[in-house]
């Protein structure tokens, strides 16, 4: 059957009219990464018109691209990607813009001084303006958050941060022997989830916001890739 595209139906096609921006990177095999993890495999395995139908197949770890990290990722007794419930995953919160030098450190002061005021239940996303760089080695370089950084979220009775970096952690090219991960432990023991990779965050920044982290659930899983959509709060939801 030679059917042809036809276009969406009852959809205006602008992204303005919800308000909702991607703040996910798009997936493809040359997307920065971890150099601990391998490449990913992403590849068509059947095709139009020789096969009936497109298919695409991949092959990755689950902390490749944009991606929630569950406790168990650190934390062994922690709650796996099937075990959290989707109200940890979505929610309002804020975007704060902290401009940062290569390799810089973001301390608790830097969220004292933030603006809007974060409340509790919050999700935090930070715009380091570090996205800008995910197609070049200086991607690698990123910020860092310092463990008293973490235990204010903590403190503050945050929900999930996001991160427009590989990892709030110390940058991997950096890291001394027997680094051990300290802002994943601090976060993920006390139940802050982790999302990284985030990008469009500088739209949002200073304001309120609803946001939707889609990750995939996963039976046993330490991460999923996820999809995560965000927009401005309404007055209502702000409250």
């Amino acid at each position: 059957m030679n059917t042809r595209w036809q276009g969406w139906r009852n959809a205006s096609g602008n992204a303005a009219a919800t308000g909702w921006i991607e703040l996910s990177h798009r997936l493809h095999a040359d997307l920065a990464r971890i150099p601990l993890f391998d490449k990913p495999d992403i590849r068509r395995r059947m095709s139009m018109p020789q096969d009936p139908f497109n298919l695409t197949e991949i092959h990755m770890v689950c902390h490749f691209g944009t991606h929630v990290d569950a406790p168990i990722h650190f934390i062994p007794d922690g709650p796996a990607m099937h075990e959290i419930a989707l109200d940890r995953l979505c929610g309002t919160g804020v975007v704060w813009r902290i401009e940062c030098e290569p390799y810089g450190v973001i301390d608790a002061d830097a969220f004292e001084c933030a603006r809007p005021v974060v409340q509790p239940g919050d999700i935090v996303l930070l715009d380091t303006g570090w996205a800008q760089h995910v197609e070049s080695e200086r991607y690698g370089e990123h910020p860092c958050l310092s463990v008293a950084a973490a235990q204010w979220l903590v403190d503050h009775d945050v929900k999930l941060l996001g991160v427009d970096v590989m990892t709030p952690d110390l940058a991997v090219n950096r890291r001394p022997p027997g680094f051990d991960w300290p802002v994943h432990h601090v976060l993920l023991s006390r139940g802050v989830l982790i999302a990284e990779n985030l990008t469009n965050l500088s739209s949002l920044a200073g304001q309120r916001i609803e946001v939707m982290f889609l990750a995939l659930n996963i039976e046993g899983a330490d991460g999923a890739p996820a999809r995560v959509v965000a927009r401005r709060a309404t007055a209502a939801s702000a409250e």
